[in-house]
């Protein structure tokens, strides 16, 4: 016998595919490269600029791709953070060298 809906009128479709999109990862990648951002800021010696300032601006560019679409909110939430404070605090940095 066939699944059939509660109705009983049409019968229900089991798939297997997913019903996750890429866009679910945007608080996931926001968060580990806000984390990245912060930790390469404080190697900062070691490592540069470049890095930071890019892994922050790809953090706070997903952070908020992913607010505005309403999902993982805590993981965009903090990713934002994090990539912005590198990012802001980089800016700051550049200001008081070059300003």
């Amino acid at each position: 016998m066939p699944n059939t809906a509660h109705d009983g009128s049409r019968p229900v479709r089991a798939t297997t595919e997913a019903s996750d999109s890429p866009a679910s990862l945007y608080g996931r990648a926001s968060l580990v490269l806000g984390v990245i951002a912060l930790v390469t800021l404080a190697l900062g010696n070691h490592v540069g600029i470049g890095i930071p300032l890019l892994t922050g601006s790809l953090a706070v560019t997903f952070g908020i791709m992913g607010l505005y679409q309403r999902l993982n909110r805590v993981q965009c939430v903090i990713g934002l953070t994090t990539g912005g404070l590198a990012v802001l605090s980089l800016a700051t940095l550049l200001i008081l060298m070059f300003g």
